[in-house]
């Protein structure tokens, strides 16, 4: 989507769109930053500058993108890494994310104790830079860049720098995580994207769309969900069996892929619109695909990753656990799309029939 404008019509480049930054002034989030994004092609979001830049609310048009839990936007807990604490302020939105040195469950040994999925969401940023669109000159792209750390003395000592950027015009946007080890001991590392999505993009019908060599998070093969009868790319109508902390998951390991380059995502027939994620997975070689169809609470998570969410404890023994050198660092990028034309749309689901294909 292009934006065809004359410069004498313009006073203000805000008229088409950019970054409105705010406090949040009332409820559980009161005095939580904000940064609105507004790409002037219809998707905007919400970045959460104290909640490690995360991306709460987004919007296409008329409809929502992301799942908001029942909680919403809440201020940062710091010491929400203890148990299973992560859970209550949980907002949900179009990315939480996991880490920085720790994703999955509560866990406790040599190394130390570690809370669910780690506190890196539960930190403010440090903005450091802001770039607007200005048309009137020619410039389309916008960026909000920040620093996020988990640190404490005696280390470890991890440093992300995330920018979040995009194009006047363009219905999407793009993350580049850049983490350092900034102590001088080497420092466990694990990342996971959990991208939810709700509402009424995700409907009965909404059609997800990943490949990979997957297995259930239960190792169940007859997981109520992932089992090889059932159609658990299609999602489903609200389910009395994920009532409370019911949820089913799958581990998707993408070594096995041909192209570098992996695309995930979901298409909405019924509105017309589907949403794609790409990475690389030399960076991010996991994908977890989230199922929790409770009524009053229905949504559905892809999630690129380091290593599935099994926790440190477990990636060490499996020697699958990333440890990075005093001075050095990690890249990781992601590019989400919001998809309008058929052949966008078509170009998507072939990544399923693919994977049909390949079972027949």
């Amino acid at each position: 989507m292009d934006i065809n404008f004359s410069k004498d019509f313009i006073s203000n480049s805000a008229q088409l769109g950019g970054i409105e930054t705010s406090i949040l002034d009332n409820g559980p989030g009161k005095g939580v930053r904000m940064a609105w994004v507004n790409t002037g092609s219809g998707l905007r979001y919400k970045v959460v500058i104290d909640r490690g830049m995360d991306i709460a609310e987004a919007f296409f048009n008329a409809h929502s993108l992301a799942w908001i839990s029942h909680a919403g936007t809440t201020a940062p807990q710091p010491f929400s890494d203890q148990g299973a604490n992560w859970l209550r302020t949980f907002g949900g939105g179009l990315m939480t994310t996991c880490g920085l040195s720790h994703v999955g469950g509560p866990e406790s040994d040599e190394f130390g104790n570690r809370g669910l999925h780690g506190n890196i969401s539960n930190t403010p940023a440090e903005i450091i830079s802001i770039q607007q669109p200005d048309p009137i000159r020619g410039n389309l792209e916008m960026s909000i860049t920040g620093i996020i750390k988990e640190t404490r003395v005696l280390g470890p000592n991890l440093e992300l720098r995330r920018t979040i950027s995009g194009t006047l015009g363009q219905p999407s946007l793009v993350i580049r995580d850049e983490i350092t080890n900034l102590g001088n001991t080497e420092a466990a590392h694990m990342l996971l994207y959990h991208l939810n999505f709700g509402w009424p993009f995700i409907d009965e019908g909404t059609e997800m769309v990943w490949e990979g060599n997957w297995k259930s998070r239960d190792g169940d093969p007859d997981n109520r969900i992932f089992n090889p009868k059932n159609d658990f790319k299609k999602c489903p109508a609200p389910m009395d069996a994920h009532a409370g902390s019911g949820e089913d998951a799958a581990f998707i390991d993408l070594s096995s892929l041909k192209d570098e380059m992996c695309v995930c995502g979901f298409v909405n027939q019924k509105l017309g619109i589907g949403f794609s994620i790409k990475f690389n997975r030399k960076e991010l070689p996991w994908l977890v695909n989230w199922q929790h169809w409770g009524k009053g609470e229905y949504v559905t998570a892809l999630e690129p990753a380091t290593n599935p969410p099994i926790g440190q404890a477990a990636a060490r023994k499996a020697n699958a656990l990333i440890k990075i050198p005093p001075g050095e660092k990690r890249c990781y990028s992601l590019e989400m799309s919001v998809l309008t034309t058929a052949e966008e749309i078509e170009a998507l689901l072939r990544i399923n029939n693919r994977e049909r294909e390949k079972q027949l």
